[in-house]
């Protein structure tokens, strides 16, 4: 019963992906590692317009933190403007924000970045477009205390 729960939602949540933009199919370890480290270091600087490099003008980012600060009970925001200013609130208002690449998970046209960050351990999710950018965004935050 709960493995067909499970099935369940996760057919109902991919009505979120954007699936003609997530044609990246095969992403190999040189690119990963590239793209984790120009990430980290993107975020890790606090520049907007180098995080926002890596991302299609609409990509779809989903958090549970889009909810707590923005009200969007969804967790879902829809292009570079929109979680531009979801995450300039961020960063206003933890000045010293730091991640710590720990892992890169390689997946098929995916990859997910293992990092520890101010909340705990983080796990963010990329699919990304045949353009090399990120079309998808799906961040997920550990519940250990």
């Amino acid at each position: 019963m709960a493995l067909g729960c499970f099935f369940t939602k996760m057919a109902v949540r991919t009505e979120y992906l954007q699936l003609e933009k997530i044609t990246m199919k095969n992403i190999d370890e040189t690119f990963a590692s590239q793209f984790a480290g120009a990430w980290i270091g993107a975020w890790n600087s606090h520049d907007l317009d180098r995080v926002l490099e890596h991302y299609e003008e609409d990509f779809i980012f989903t958090s549970p933190m889009i909810t707590s600060v923005t009200g969007e009970l969804s967790g879902r925001l829809q292009g570079k403007s929109a979680v531009r200013a979801y995450w300039s609130q961020a960063l206003s208002r933890l000045p010293n924000l730091h991640f710590e690449l720990l892992d890169t998970l390689l997946g098929a046209g995916n990859l997910t970045l293992y990092y520890r960050g101010h909340r705990g351990f983080v796990a963010e999710t990329f699919f990304f477009s045949e353009g090399h950018k990120v079309a998808q965004a799906a961040a997920t935050y550990s519940i250990a205390p």
